[in-house]
């Protein structure tokens, strides 16, 4: 009698769990000096840079057959926007989700953080070598971005048990979740994602899996930091809240 065989499967969703499809918003409007972004609960608002709107519209196309149920986006209008082909070509109407707001950057607010990460500032090789956000005066604690986004994912898992979600947020945001998913342990070891990238989340109650981080494969072509003057030292790139 032979013995039965035992192939490798794919991965597949466990029964009840949610599938989340993270998407960084796209390239927004540049930091001009002296003329701040305005602001939104005192968030940082700019809209999408031209290349962001482009960005946008790579994530519709390759998201457009992937049997959403539902789109989640945030009070800041570059999600909402990098969203809008999106939920154009799907008909789906965004929800908002204003906990999954990008990290509150206190004084550094209104496009000051990238000045102060392309000067080098000291209290940017305080951001990496203490991993919080809060060294930047006035600035989200760690705790509280933990705690906020992290019952974001839990009400949009509740809310979509068996089914898949894209949910349109912001870099720091998503490399705190992929943290979290991970353990934990290096709260800034995700951080920098792509614009109009996407990371996948399969969650079922407390059980984060991670599918993937910062996929960028619809995105055509790299950005050569060696050509770019408005380049970011070494070590800070995709630092751009």
């Amino acid at each position: 009698m032979a013995e039965t065989p035992y192939r490798q499967h794919r991965f597949r969703r466990p029964p009840g769990a949610t599938e989340i499809f993270l998407v960084r918003h796209g390239e927004s409007e540049p930091a001009v000096p002296g003329q701040p972004f305005p602001l939104v609960d005192g968030h940082g608002d700019p809209a999408l840079a031209p290349d962001g709107r482009t960005q946008a519209g790579q994530v519709a196309d390759r998201l457009a057959d992937q049997k959403l149920d539902a789109i989640y986006v945030t009070t800041l209008r570059r999600t909402v926007e990098t969203a809008a082909p999106l939920a154009s070509c799907t008909g789906l109407t965004p929800l908002v989700e204003p906990d999954l707001r990008e990290v509150h950057l206190g004084e550094w607010e209104g496009g000051l953080f990238r000045q102060k990460v392309a000067a080098g500032d000291p209290i940017v090789t305080r951001l990496f070598s203490e991993g919080r956000w809060d060294v930047i005066p006035g600035a989200e604690s760690q705790e509280h971005l933990m705690a906020r986004t992290t019952q974001a994912i839990t009400r949009i898992v509740a809310a979509h048990p068996d089914q898949r979600v894209a949910v349109f947020s912001h870099g720091g945001v998503i490399g705190q979740l992929m943290a979290h998913a991970s353990g934990g342990r290096a709260p800034f070891a995700f951080t920098g994602c792509d614009n109009g990238s996407i990371s996948h989340l399969v969650v079922t109650g407390d059980r984060w899996v991670i599918r993937r981080f910062n996929d960028t494969s619809h995105l055509p072509g790299d950005l050569d930091l060696d050509k770019d003057p408005t380049s970011p030292p070494a070590g800070t790139t995709g630092f751009s809240a």
